[in-house]
């Protein structure tokens, strides 16, 4: 139990993380990814949840 609580919050971080990080890319560099930053939050759902 205590692994799976570990787990959760190891995986809450890395979604933090990339969030943060998408959502604080500039503008020119997001465009040129293809990223919208306002899908910043599905975007590092899907990388760290699946």
């Amino acid at each position: 139990m205590l692994n799976t609580f570990y787990t959760a919050m190891k995986k809450r971080a890395a979604y933090a993380r990339t969030r943060r990080a998408l959502a604080s890319l500039p503008i020119d560099i997001a465009l040129d990814l293809d990223i919208y930053r306002g899908d910043a939050d599905k975007i590092a759902r899907q990388a760290v949840y699946g």
